[in-house]
């Protein structure tokens, strides 16, 4: 009688299965997946957001209290206000009327423009304003905001109750967008949230809102029609609703920051000759006593350098304790000789073996370094001041210490080091420590190999050295070095480093308040460090994760600006409960754990589970959190707790996935032919069959296990494997992790990638006979090398991938202009050793010199505008496989990067790839573009899909 059940039960389940659909391309543009989410400050309420790859997105507000829900249709960018009473957010056009302005190709300033959405959580009320550019809170103050709307009076406002639909949203039409002139400014409305009332401020261009939200300043163009516009800047007191006049007349005015205190307030500014082609900027100065603003930086101020002067583009800021403004500085530039006839001159880039840097990465940051600034400082109360240059042209860049309040910055430079960057991929750095009131340098850390960074009070400077591995702090006051982690047997470095390069280090956690602890990663557990060595070090976690394979790091719950500790989050009491982000080695499970900073303990387990966790946050000032949760399975989702023993689910995306045939995700383990233990996830369809023979396809690219619980969306890759799309559709999909060997990258792949698949080959259910590869990048790599080495692959696509080693080698990286010797080097590519040390290496892992022994049919993407690879090689691997006379393929996606990004080109290599595998694997019909191609002069008109009973 069980037996009879059990077969029942086996046929009503396959039948189940069988309703379902395989996954096709159309499914793409209304997948689903989780946006933005935050609570409101006192935990009442949870906003959240769902996306879909190309559609209208939804915006949820919950009242986790009360369970009212409003929904606001393509609501993006929220926000709520400092006392939880509001919700700001931006709502966007309709996808469809986006998509017909461009397929008018309307101008920018005739396309659909965003609107302003305010909600008011009292009454769940919805306010729309049509056709807004920006919008601002104060960080801390309440019952005020600002926006600025993208033309003049044309915005019309209509509140009403929400009732989730989107026509009690609605609101009257907006007036058409005039081609007004882009540099006059817009209406800028203050709004009373509490009262509703409003300012309007006319031409403004840009504004800044104070933390408080007592003070808002503007800037206003002025208008050409208008000769009574005001031009200026302006300062509004939102509480008496009065404004005063900063600077009148025309110029630009910009980077406005005020103080911590609300008080003052400092921006950068030039009033120069509108045809002038360098403008003079200064640095403006105003307090809440000046009625006007004081030039307080301009291009004869005592300590700055000759033929230097302030920069318009370098960010302005007040130390915390207001005493100090910093801003930038730069050479003055050269204006363009208009002698200069551009036809009778010569273009030419000089390449000269002293310059620090390749000509095409100085060309590729022309831009950047035309607009670098140079960190300096003035003494906002001194009776004589003057600018203090804290960098310069030698020593460029440097970092606040203690939020500005402290008597030096921490500066570094790479300068006469910068060349080594072509073969290591980085440089060896100085640290300086500037004095603030002179300006005078102090080296404290020679040609590090790391990186350094200074406490959050400003008493120390930590530094991680790679060359050795370790931690080190250099005090202050005392310029004492304390060596951290070197007496330890832990190691605080990558343990499983497998490039010829020194090991990264696991990184920091936090700080404690006082900088009286630093606390420090290892592989698995988090350590407690007195930064002055006088306190033996101690591991919060009591061994804890190394015991059980467990990684745990340290999980800021609380957004950075909102956090009561300090602006920037930067340490934690010394005795507070903190968070840690939980992650299984061995079962690929993830979670949370909490534990107290002070103790030496195991940390409490809160949740651990087969699922995905992720963007853990908390209420400011509620015990309730808000986090996603997914699996291959489940799609992620929104949920709440207040102790992780109940929570809540507050979305439920991707319903449709019910109807169609989804898959599984399990971890296989095998043992490779030298021994080694390896391991990979094997994806199956879910009306997986044991007594069916299915396809396979590898997909690989270094380690991958890691993602065992990972949500895979059905999506128009970049250029990876869809892996969701094909398990759907009937295929087995195998990602294998691989461990490298120095020298012999190509033989690690063949070591991992053909020994997991000869495992699974075991099984009766896997067709030997149907099994591909696919990989992009260094995957496309190693999928080039696999198909020389044997025949065990039945197709095989190779996206950019590099076959010639020795003509990669000395090639550039023309995304950031860098040489490609350091990738072979010290990192990705693994040979360890130039060129002309070991060129037999070079050889030995190019599979270019052995395509004579290829016999798998191939497709290769090699994109013309790839920045990463050189799309050559991609050209060598197709002109040598065609003069071989092998079946070999090439998509070159013109204008597109390494990875793909137009979504219309991700679209079409989707239905590519999966016509290319179901010839090869299934015996499907081959396309057109597989058996004739597709003609120069059909380019654009036709694309080939069409299958035939041709053979390629």
């Amino acid at each position: 009688m069980q037996k009879r059940l059990s077969i029942i039960l086996f046929l009503v389940v396959n039948f189940a299965y069988a309703q379902k659909k395989p996954l096709d391309h159309t499914v793409y543009d209304t997948w689903e997946s989780v946006g933005l989410k935050q609570l409101s400050n006192n935990g009442s309420w949870a906003m959240y957001g769902v996306l879909q790859q190309e559609g209208d997105a939804q915006l949820y507000l919950n009242n986790l209290k009360t369970n009212a829900k409003l929904t606001i249709p393509r609501g993006m960018n929220a926000q709520f206000s400092n006392d939880s009473k509001f919700a700001v957010f931006s709502i966007r056009p309709f996808n469809k009327d986006i998509r017909q302005a461009k397929i008018k190709k309307k101008k920018p300033e005739e396309m659909p423009k965003d609107s302003l959405g305010i909600a008011n959580l009292t009454t769940n009320t919805i306010t729309k304003v049509a056709r807004v550019k920006s919008f601002k809170f104060p960080e801390e103050g309440s019952g005020v905001m600002a926006y600025l709307t993208e033309k003049p009076d044309t915005a019309k406002r209509v509140t009403k109750p929400a009732d989730n639909k989107d026509s009690a949203m609605d609101f009257i039409a907006d007036e058409p967008a005039g081609k007004g002139k882009t540099e006059e400014g817009t209406d800028l409305v203050v709004k009373n949230l509490i009262t509703g009332a409003d300012q309007t401020f006319k031409f403004v261009t840009d504004y800044a809102i104070s933390k408080d939200g007592k003070l808002i300043v503007y800037t206003c163009s002025g208008s050409k029609k208008d000769k009574t516009a005001p031009q200026g800047v302006f300062l509004l007191n939102t509480e008496k609703g009065t404004s005063k006049t900063l600077i009148k007349g025309k110029g630009s005015f910009k980077n406005f920051a005020f103080d911590e205190e609300s008080e003052h307030l400092a921006f950068v500014g030039e009033q120069s000759p509108e045809k002038q082609e360098i403008k003079n900027y200064n640095v403006y100065y105003n307090s809440l006593t000046l009625d006007t603003a004081q030039t307080i930086v301009d291009f004869d101020m005592p300590g700055l350098p000759a033929k230097w002067s302030v920069n318009g583009d370098g960010k302005v800021t007040f130390s915390k304790d207001g005493k100090k403004l910093f801003f930038g500085i730069s050479p003055v530039k050269s204006p363009k000789d208009t002698t200069i006839v551009d036809f009778e001159v010569a273009k030419v880039d000089v390449w000269n073996y002293k310059d620090d840097y390749l000509q095409p990465m100085q060309l590729k940051n022309v831009d950047r370094d035309g607009k670098k600034s140079y960190l300096s400082v003035i003494d906002v109360y001194s009776s004589d001041p003057k600018v203090i240059p804290l960098t310069d042209l030698t020593v460029p860049d440097a970092s606040l210490i203690a939020e500005g309040n402290a008597d030096a910055v921490l500066a570094t430079t790479d300068f006469g080091h910068r060349i080594e960057s072509q073969w290591s991929g980085s440089t060896a750095k100085d640290y300086y420590l500037v004095d603030t009131k002179n300006g005078q340098r102090k080296k404290i850390i020679a040609e590090l190999n790391g990186y350094a960074m200074s406490s959050p009070g400003g008493n120390y400077v930590l530094y991680f050295d790679r060359k050795n591995g370790n931690w080190y702090t250099y005090n202050v006051s005392t310029s004492k070095v304390t060596a951290l982690t070197e007496s330890l047997d832990v190691k605080f470095v990558d343990e499983d480093n497998d490039v010829p390069n020194l090991p990264s280090a696991y990184g920091i956690a936090t700080w404690t308040a006082d900088d009286k602890a630093v606390i420090l990663n290892d592989r698995y557990d988090l350590w407690s460090f007195s930064p002055d060595g006088k306190s033996a070090p101690k591991n919060i976690t009591a061994g804890f994760g190394r015991a059980n394979k467990i990684t745990f790091r340290y999980e800021r719950v609380l957004p950075e600006n909102r956090s009561e500790r300090n602006v920037d989050s930067k340490f934690v009491k010394s005795n507070e409960v903190i968070w840690l982000n939980a992650f299984n080695n061995v079962t690929k499970e993830n979670g949370f754990y909490r534990t107290n900073v002070g103790a030496v303990k195991a940390p409490e387990m809160m949740v651990m589970a087969k699922y995905k966790y992720s963007n853990l946050a908390k209420a400011k000032d509620a015990e309730t959190y808000i986090y996603d949760k997914a699996n291959y399975v489940e799609s992620p989702n929104v949920y709440v707790t207040t102790d992780f023993k109940t929570e809540t689910k507050l979305t439920n995306t991707n319903q449709q996935q019910q109807n169609y045939n989804w898959g599984t995700a399990e971890l296989v383990k095998w043992t490779t032919p030298k021994g080694y233990q390896a391991e990979g996830i094997l994806y199956k369809p879910e009306n997986f069959d044991p007594n069916k023979k299915y396809p396979m396809i590898a997909y690989f690219y270094e380690k991958l296990t890691d993602g065992l619980y990972n949500y895979q969306a059905p999506a128009p890759t970049p250029s990876r494997l869809n892996i969701s799309f094909f398990v759907s559709n009937g295929y087995l999909v195998f990602a294998p992790d691989i461990r490298y060997e120095s020298g012999h990258p190509g033989q690690s792949a063949v070591e991992y990638i053909n020994s997991g698949v000869e495992s699974l080959k075991k099984n009766s259910w896997v067709d030997g006979t149907k099994i591909g590869i696919q990989g992009q990048s260094w995957g496309g790599y190693q999928v080039a090398y696999l198909i020389t080495q044997n025949n065990m692959y039945a197709a095989a696509w190779a996206g950019a991938p590099v076959v010639n080693m020795t003509s990669a080698y000395g090639g550039i990286r023309w995304e950031t202009g860098m040489n490609r010797q350091f990738q072979y080097e010290k990192t990705q590519s693994r040979i360890g050793a130039t060129l002309w040390e070991k060129p037999e290496l070079y050889i030995e892992n190019s599979p270019l010199f052995m395509f004579p022994k290829v016999n798998t049919p191939v497709v290769v993407m090699a994109n013309d505008a790839d920045g990463a690879v050189p799309w050559y090689q991609g050209i060598e691997m197709f002109t040598g496989l065609r003069r071989l006379g092998k079946p070999v393929w090439m998509l070159n996606y013109n204008g597109e990067a390494h990875n793909l990004v137009q979504r219309q080109n991700r679209k079409d290599i989707q239905i590519r790839e999966q016509q290319f595998f179901d010839h090869y694997l299934k015996g499907a019909k081959a396309p057109v573009w597989m058996t004739s191609g597709i003609p120069a002069t059909e380019k654009g008109k036709t694309w080939g899909f069409k299958l035939t009973d041709e053979k390629p």
